[in-house]
């Protein structure tokens, strides 16, 4: 099953709602990266919410996420867009802990519990929109949640998760976002509250293979929701040589020829996909200016 994303409305819109299977887009990322299974699901809980919070985009705008906690995985970044395009990594890659007392990876541990958490929108206004907020536990899922209520004033429920096997691929991935809208009544609210506290948790419900449109109907059970919009969802990098061949030109024409004297040439790998490029000194004398 490939992944994707729904959007929809419930409760006569009173409540929007996003789900997603990101299984393939988290191993890729993880295997590009070789993540250790604890620091896997700091970074697939990030990728995943990221990649719900893209399809509240629209054209060419795009976000960032940046998750930096006290732990030892550093900083967990992931980007994404309204096109279901996301890519993510995490600072240090080779953190593993053994389960917590609830049988899960300790993410709590491996993130921190003090530290922030910030996101900046790319509107294609002349500056970005940009919010940060405390982290509060360290699960992500909770710290997201608190950035809606906090940030944007959107009274959410964010749910992510992650299941690694022993050869440290991706078993199941996947999230969901519930938020309510202005108009929503108090019954509504509580009832939300009351079934969101019940499900099972959402890696469990991806590895029994449940879809996006599964995971709605089991929050909001007997209600009637209505979807609005599918997207396919990918690991995409927008690196290139391009790219970096622009950031060497800006370095300067000095730094340039103190690189072919001392290394014949230039090496860099992409952080997000772990892509190398490498340039000889013939390609650096071309980009000095």
């Amino acid at each position: 099953m490939s992944d994707y994303m729904i959007r929809g409305t419930a409760y006569d819109g009173q409540v929007r709602a996003f789900a997603i299977r990101s299984t393939e887009l988290v191993n890729e990322a993880c295997r590009r990266q070789e993540t250790w299974a604890t620091a896997s699901a700091a970074l697939g809980r990030t990728m995943t919410i990221a990649a719900m919070m893209g399809s509240m985009l629209k054209g060419e705008d795009k976000l960032t996420t940046k998750l930096e906690g006290d732990g030892p995985i550093g900083y967990v970044i992931a980007d994404s867009n309204a096109h279901g395009d996301v890519r993510g990594y995490v600072k240090n890659p080779h953190v593993d802990f053994d389960l917590n007392e609830q049988g899960k990876l300790d993410v709590r541990r491996a993130v921190g519990t003090s530290g922030t958490l910030s996101i900046v929108k790319d509107l294609g206004m002349k500056s970005n929109f940009t919010g940060q907020v405390p982290i509060i536990s360290g699960e992500v899922s909770e710290d997201f949640t608190y950035y809606f209520a906090s940030s944007e004033q959107v009274p959410s429920a964010v749910g992510a998760g992650v299941l690694v096997n022993p050869d440290l691929s991706i078993l199941a991935a996947g999230g969901f976002i519930v938020q309510m809208m202005p108009d929503a009544d108090e019954l509504t609210v509580k009832k939300l509250e009351k079934r969101l506290g019940e499900i099972r948790p959402i890696s469990a419900l991806i590895h029994d293979g449940y879809t996006p449109e599964d995971i709605l109907n089991e929050i909001f059970e007997d209600s009637q929701w209505k979807q609005l919009s599918k997207t396919d969802v990918q690991f995409k990098c927008k690196c290139s040589k391009e790219r970096l061949e622009t950031a060497i030109m800006s370095i300067g024409n000095e730094e340039i020829d103190q690189m072919i004297k001392e290394d014949n040439g230039a090496e860099a790998t992409c952080q997000f996909c772990h892509e190398v490029y490498h340039f000889s000194a013939e390609d650096l004398e071309q980009l000095k200016q």
